[in-house]
């Protein structure tokens, strides 16, 4: 399917637009009380630990922990990761880091 110029530039326009509003609207929202909401602190104290919980388990979900390597190379990386981010508190250090570490694992290792 060929698109045609003017309806490949809406589509840009209009996924541009919804964006912006997008970006805009805490700004908008919650500028003229000059406080941020409660319930918007709480989900932003809430919500980064148990998005990070469910990527642990969606990450995990098909480990074989009865079969070779029995989930060695994963447990390494998380472990990796948790001394990572404790150490350093860096959240990009402690992604890269396990990454890496696991891939080595996994390549080169196991």
């Amino acid at each position: 399917m060929t698109l045609s110029v003017g309806y490949s530039l809406l589509i840009i326009f209009v996924i541009a637009s919804i964006t912006f509003a997008l970006r805009a609207a805490p700004f908008l929202l919650f500028s003229r009380t000059g406080r941020t909401p409660k319930v918007i602190t709480y989900l932003g104290n809430a919500l980064p630990p148990a998005v990070m919980g469910m990527l642990i388990i969606y990450c995990l979900r098909n480990v074989d922990f009865f079969s070779r390597p029995f989930g060695i190379p994963e447990g390494i990386a998380v472990l990796a990761v948790i001394f990572l981010h404790l150490w350093r508190k860096n959240n990009l250090l402690s992604i890269l880091g396990g990454t890496v570490i696991y891939m080595v694992l996994v390549q080169l290792i196991f």
